[in-house]
């Protein structure tokens, strides 16, 4: 049996462990982790039971399709009206579990493999209803969950940080000793994601480890997913030392040094670390590719360090490494943010002449130094060209305009067409109008 020891190993542990973790498997004194990935033969703990647990500015919009994204095809038809009727049960306010379980039972919904994922995703903030309403539809006749089912919902208590329900439903889908299991490479993936995510940065290497014992070959691929799990959730610190602990067992090469300068420049956005592996990669002797550039020239364009930038972008060209459209994009934003609006648009042209299209990420580039330097023109030049070639203006489109607008009516009527065009207002736009609203001492629109 596997145990997991609640205490997490030191970290120099957690890196000699994966080390040791790949030697051979018929090496004669195997070290384990001790980590509870399932419950032992004689233990009965099963998931079918609960667990403890401007109005002139903007009359460009005409270019702008008005439809609005639709909902899948589930939301459709009579799936889509048992869905509903599901949501509700679950959402409803005061409701206890017992008396939610009551009313699915008497709800009269048969249970299909696209009605529970599309319910999960509706609940997948609400743990407690979510698997309520799995363990619900497992008992249904003639339903049995599907693989995507089960993710789902392993990604919904990895995410609440339920683990232990969540390996026990691993330890379902093994099937026993009769039954085919489900389990898949992806599966551990979600789990070691969800790790990363609450950086327990051992149980993510325990996890990885468990490819072995269900028989899942481990190779570079997967040690990348496992730094690419850790860089996204800002373990990059950890990530970088798993790197150099097992250059004896994977090998190191250029994306799995990727991986960790994106998380330096991107992900923490310190400089100063990723100058630091930029040159550690150089004394190594480790090829830099168009990805490389990417991260480090995103990286200094965020700090305007225009010299930084252009010297990059010269030397991608001495290296004979074309630039790709994120190095354009953030070459274009250092441009335009350092007031070389003419020269930013230059480029655009040459990254067309090369083949590259612009995309809303290189317009945006654009407008939001522009309305920052309060150039209200050039912007709106540069918006209409955006929505004349079908490029869907994004929330960081209409946050650049919302900072230069000027009264209340010009607000409500960009409101309306952000809405038309299927570009909602999240919290932070709501946020940012009530300061504006209140700095005009238009209180009545606030509220």
């Amino acid at each position: 049996m596997w145990k997991i020891s609640t205490r997490p190993p030191t970290r120099l542990v957690a890196f000699s462990l994966l080390l040791r973790s790949h030697v051979p498997i018929q090496s004669p004194k195997p070290i384990l982790v001790s980590i509870d990935f399932w419950p032992s033969p004689t233990q009965t703990r099963t998931p079918t039971q609960p667990l403890p647990s401007a109005p002139t500015l903007f009359s460009s919009l005409r270019y702008c399709s008005n439809n609005v994204n639709g909902n899948s095809d589930t939301n459709n038809g009579e799936n889509g009206e048992f869905v509903r009727r599901i949501v509700d049960i679950l959402q409803e306010p005061g409701s206890s579990m017992s008396l939610v379980k009551h009313k699915l039972e008497s709800c009269g919904v048969a249970a299909s493999s696209e009605l529970v994922v599309e319910v999960l995703s509706r609940v997948r903030n609400h743990w407690e209803a979510a698997f309520t309403f799995f363990l619900w539809a497992a008992k249904q006749p003639g339903y049995a969950h599907s693989l995507r089912a089960y993710h789902s919902m392993i990604s919904i208590l990895g995410k609440m940080r339920k683990f232990d329900t969540a390996w026990a439903l691993i330890d379902e889908m093994r099937g026993g000793r009769t039954g085919t299991s489900l389990v898949t490479p992806h599966t551990l993936s979600i789990m070691i994601r969800r790790y990363c995510a609450v950086h327990d940065v051992g149980k993510a290497i325990n996890t990885f480890y468990a490819h072995k014992q269900f028989k899942f070959g481990v190779g570079i691929e997967e040690f990348q997913n496992l730094l690419s799990a850790l860089c996204r959730y800002k373990n990059v610190q950890d990530a970088e030392q798993l790197l150099f602990c097992n250059r004896n067992v994977f090998p190191f090469d250029t994306k799995s040094f990727n991986i960790i300068l994106n998380g330096w420049c991107n992900v923490i956005g310190s400089m100063r670390e990723a100058e630091r592996f930029w040159r550690e990669m150089s004394n190594r002797g480790i090829q830099r590719d168009v990805v490389s550039y990417s991260s480090i020239i995103s990286c200094y364009s965020k700090v305007t360090n225009l010299n930084k930038v252009l010297k990059l972008f010269n030397q991608m060209k001495e290296m004979e490494i074309a630039p790709d459209r994120k190095v354009y994009n953030a070459v274009v934003h250092a441009l335009a943010k350092a007031s070389f609006v003419k020269e930013a648009l230059n480029l655009m042209k040459a990254m067309e002449g090369k083949g590259i299209a612009p995309d809303s990420v290189t317009y945006n580039s654009l407008i939001k130094p522009l309305s920052r330097a309060r150039k209200i023109n050039e912007a709106k030049e540069v918006f209409d060209e955006m929505l004349q070639r079908g490029l869907s203006p994004t929330i960081r489109t209409y946050h650049a305009f919302f900072r230069i607008l000027k009264s209340g009516e010009e607000v409500f009527m960009l409101l309306e067409k952000m809405k038309e065009t299927g570009c909602h207002p999240d919290k932070d736009t709501y946020i940012m109008l009530i300061r504006r609203f209140c700095r005009w001492r238009q209180l009545d629109n606030v509220f």
